[in-house]
């Protein structure tokens, strides 16, 4: 059985999506991504919490920049058994100054950079360009994924509702 191509598009250009792709009710996939510190940082550092994952292109856009501040927010609103990662390609120290910039403290940024373990094991690593398509993954506290929504536009925002809906459910 041959595998569905998967794309999403950019400005109406489709890109392909590479890696393995997630679906509601499997194990999360562990991953190992780098800190703005350059520490390294796995899913399983994340046990006992319900994890908002998002996946971004780049905090230097406009989306990703609006993405990131909108989930700042309600990360303050859902309280400390809610952890919100937004994985990038960009480099810890790019992130590490988007964040100060930004005035983010309530989101974790982390970088894929190195060896797009979270792109491939979530099925998100944009072939022709090396970044990330634009996801959000939600997982509960035994780590198993709840909510799926692939951003079919890149330059389109996620639909905010449904994501805060999925976490409404596990808390």
């Amino acid at each position: 059985m041959e595998e569905q191509k998967r794309t999403v598009t950019m400005k109406g250009k489709p890109l392909t999506l590479v890696g393995s792709e997630v679906k509601v009710g499997q194990p999360a996939p562990d991953f190992e991504v780098i800190a703005n510190d350059m520490s390294s940082v796995k899913l399983s550092s994340f046990k006992d919490k319900v994890c908002i994952i998002c996946s971004v292109p780049s905090l230097d856009t406009s989306v990703c920049d609006m993405e990131t501040r909108r989930f700042n927010e309600e990360a303050q609103r859902l309280g400390k058994g809610v952890a919100v990662l937004t994985i990038s390609m960009d480099l810890p120290f790019a992130q590490k100054r988007w964040c100060g910039a930004a005035g983010i403290k309530n989101v974790q940024t982390l970088s894929d950079y190195r060896d797009a373990s979270f792109g491939n094991a979530y099925g998100v690593l944009i072939k022709e360009l090396r970044l990330l398509g634009r996801a959000v993954f939600v997982v509960d506290k035994k780590d198993i994924i709840r909510y799926v929504q692939i951003v079919n536009e890149l330059t389109n925002e996620p639909d905010y509702d449904a994501v805060l809906e999925a976490i409404g459910k596990l808390l």
